[in-house]
């Protein structure tokens, strides 16, 4: 075989093997049972927890469920979603995500560099086989999933960590959403007027800005800019082809603060791997 085909060849093998790599869920909450394993109650508890701790110690874990990891190893899998998912903050890293793939009967805890120290591999070894397998044997899943997070939030609670600010602690997320809809909603009936008064671009421009500036008061700048958009845009194209512009609505969906999303933490393979 000359280069040239061996390098066709392995280029070939390398497509081949990123075809099959398992898809990576985007990050939506807390919980991601992509197997049907736990019960919607269990997910809200386990949720309830994990929100508990990062309001009170800033700290992000996540469980993941898939059915297997095959044809990656577990742990390079693991990482792969802890590098997209970006779970706990940035600077800190005290994300953790607790992997486990149930076909494959393997489970993993990644942790991230800033928990490195406390969440050691010797220790995440101990929590998987001492607390967490017997459970797993059993096929009790929900208790084994609480045990183990149990242990994580123990040994987390234990650090000196930096307080969560404001924007970090998920306290007042639903206080922010629920005002942001209200807003929102008023800015899209003020503007409609404005337009009205004004012309559609600079009564827009004026009602986005607006709602922008309120906005700071309770979002980050980002949020806040997004919020100004949405109302600018609605108002803008509000009525055009037809009059659609009725049919959009601050409880849909389309805009939401309150969602569970990575803070930008890093891992560096940190943690431990064990089976059942």
């Amino acid at each position: 075989m000359n280069r040239f085909s061996f390098t066709v060849f392995a280029l070939g093998l390398n497509l081949a093997l990123l075809a099959q790599e398992v898809e990576i869920p985007p990050l939506q909450r807390r919980v991601t049972d992509l197997t049907s394993t736990l019960s919607s109650g269990q997910v809200e508890q386990i949720e309830a927890r994990l929100k508990a701790l990062e309001d009170s110690k800033g700290s992000q874990i996540a469980v993941l469920l898939v059915p297997t990891t095959q044809p990656e190893a577990i742990e390079q899998y693991s990482i792969r979603v802890a590098e997209k998912w970006k779970l706990g903050r940035k600077g800190v890293d005290d994300g953790v995500l607790f992997l486990i793939a149930i076909q494959d009967r393997a489970m993993r805890i990644e942790v991230g560099y800033g928990l490195e120290g406390a969440l050691t591999d010797a220790l995440t070894k101990r929590i998987i086989a001492e607390v967490i397998t017997p459970y797993f044997r059993a096929e009790d899943y929900n208790g084994g999933i609480n045990a183990g997070v149990d242990a994580m939030i123990a040994v987390i609670n234990g650090e000196e960590l930096p307080a969560p600010t404001d924007k970090e602690s998920g306290s007042s997320s639903g206080i922010s959403e629920t005002f942001l809809n209200i807003l929102v909603a008023v800015g899209l009936v003020g503007g409609l007027i404005l337009r009205g008064l004004l012309g559609r671009l600079l009564g827009s421009t004026v009602m986005g800005l607006g709602v922008f500036l309120v906005s700071l008061i309770f979002l980050s700048f980002l949020q806040a800019a997004l919020a100004g958009f949405i109302v600018f845009i609605i108002v803008l194209l509000a009525g055009v082809g037809g009059g659609s512009g009725g049919s959009w609505s601050s409880g849909s969906g389309g805009f939401s603060s309150g969602g569970f999303s990575g803070g930008g933490g890093s891992f560096g393979g940190g943690g431990s791997s064990g089976r059942w």
